[in-house]
């Protein structure tokens, strides 16, 4: 009883296309949450676990990586929209995790 993982490659050839992007991190993070989902029950064996960990990892990657092609992306935006003035600059964001 073996559940089958796919083999599809876990990286998105880069596109012209600007909302390429969105729609894959959202399936990887839904399909993510779902494996925390399943790991956090415990009731998976050793093997079907460590399954579902090497796929939360690949798809953390992902996402990590679409986030990253995003930042860039709007870095780009807010240079062109600048006109060559330093109206806007990069900066990091903030998270709600960080109340100290």
């Amino acid at each position: 009883m073996l559940s089958h993982v796919s083999k599809k490659p876990t990286t998105t050839p880069a596109t012209n296309n600007a909302d390429a992007p969105i729609p894959d991190f959202e399936a990887s993070l839904a399909e993510l949450e779902g494996i925390v989902e399943k790991l956090e029950q415990g009731e998976l064996s050793l093997e079907e676990s460590l399954q579902q960990f090497e796929r939360g990892v690949q798809l953390t990657r992902q996402c990590q990586t679409a986030l990253t092609q995003a930042e860039q992306k709007v870095e780009i935006l807010l240079r062109k929209s600048g006109g060559g003035t330093d109206e806007f600059e990069a900066s990091p964001f903030e998270t709600d995790d960080e109340d100290t």
